[in-house]
């Protein structure tokens, strides 16, 4: 398809209104071919350039003026990682989504990048020949490209909040800048102008934390982590995060470093104990189930749930059957509504729900389904998370 590039116009209505502008940067004709079309496809975002190196990337931002930039990894003169810095120099405001191939390599990568100020990840095919796996590609690029994309002109951008630096020293992520929170009131005093409200916690003390995240979740779920220790001493803390194979090892590996507690990719059938990190791993939903007298992982191999493998909801609704109401779940940042369907589980059996605020989180998706839907007891800023469960997890239950 031919291929418009624009010139060096500033941010204002006129950019509001039209179309998001996607550069594409892939040094593989395919990968740069498909993408093309797909976006050309949609009505609400159009090719601005297509480019084969980090370099032409750099040289031709400021005539190109994206939106949102797709940037593989691999390319040759300028690789992805060294082009993203230089890229944000040039534009703060610019989105940028790493894309790579399903390799230990780029996995680190990706999250070294995330810590670099790119927006999100997304993993290529390693063949677009497999239809199954070229039309997840598709979805989910398109959806992220539009998600933050929206959120980009929605409000004034922010910088993205670092991952941990992977050294046993790490205690602490800045949180995003946010701004004023989101103000829900009690369902009893919530007003009939369609304010969020608000449930009363369970009076039942939680034996135990759901985390469900998706994008923007790896670095939510840094924050957050460095802040639970009292927490994941003494119960059992499982995680499903939207994120492929390999990516979720990485991910468990910077929770252990972050928490400076046990973090791993959950194993089918190893027991649900205090004192560690379960997370779920890529391609697979995690479940618990009873097992004797003690509690045990259960991993399967089912079709996608909320389009998603692992999924929140699996987690969620299947922690009632141990603990009942019990259960404490916190919903972060996110596209879709995963999760909510769980939450709603979890709160009809008695436990409680808090979802991230929409000022805080890189998409308000699952956190705000969430909300919507009114089954939180709190809906808080990223950086006041971790406060509250552990008040909680201690007794506390205002």
């Amino acid at each position: 398809m031919s291929v418009a590039f624009a010139g060096n116009s500033t941010t204002g209505s006129s950019r509001e209104a039209g179309p998001l502008r996607v550069m594409i940067v892939d040094d593989s004709v395919v990968i740069r071919g498909l993408i093309s079309r797909w976006v050309g496809a949609e009505h609400d975002m159009e090719v601005a350039a297509s480019l084969r190196t980090g370099l032409e990337a750099v040289n031709q931002l400021e005539r190109i003026n994206p939106d949102v930039a797709v940037l593989d990894i691999e390319m040759p003169e300028l690789d992805g990682i060294s082009a993203l810095p230089q890229l944000l120099a040039k534009k703060r405001d610019l989105v940028i989504i790493m894309a790579s191939t399903l390799t230990r390599r780029n996995a680190e990568v990706s999250f070294k990048a995330l810590s670099l100020g790119a927006a999100d990840y997304i993993p290529k095919p390693e063949s677009t020949r497999e239809a199954s796996a070229a039309d997840t590609f598709h979805h989910d690029l398109i959806q992220k490209i539009r998600h933050l994309g929206a959120r980009l002109r929605r409000k004034p951008a922010v910088a993205s909040p670092p991952l941990a630096p992977a050294s046993p020293s790490s205690t602490a992520i800045p949180a995003p800048a946010a701004r004023a929170p989101v103000v829900a009131r009690p369902a009893a005093l919530a007003p009939s102008s369609g304010a969020l409200s608000t449930r009363p916690f369970s009076t039942q003390a939680p034996k135990v934390l759901l985390i469900g995240s998706s994008t923007g979740g790896p670095q939510a779920l840094m924050a957050l982590v460095t802040e639970l220790g009292p927490v994941i001493d003494r119960f059992p803390v499982l995680i499903t995060q939207h994120m492929p194979p390999t990516f979720t090892t990485i991910l468990a590996e910077h929770l252990a470093r972050s928490s400076r507690r046990p973090a791993a990719e959950a194993v089918d059938g190893e027991p649900v104990k205090p004192g560690r990190i379960y997370l779920a791993p890529g391609g697979k939903h995690m479940r618990v189930v009873r097992s004797g007298a003690d509690v045990a992982i259960a991993l399967d191999d089912g079709p996608a749930v909320n389009f998603c493998k692992p999924a929140v909801d699996p987690l969620f609704t299947s922690a009632i059957d141990i603990w009942h109401g019990a259960v404490l779940s916190v919903i972060l940042t996110g596209m879709g509504s995963d999760g909510m369907r769980g939450g709603k589980d979890i709160v009809a059996a008695g436990g409680s729900v808090i979802a991230q605020d929409e000022a805080s989180s890189v998409v308000w998706g699952m956190p705000g389904a969430a909300a919507h839907a009114g089954i939180c007891a709190a809906i808080l800023p990223l950086n006041q998370i971790g406060a509250k469960v552990n008040r909680l997890f201690a007794g506390d239950r205002s």
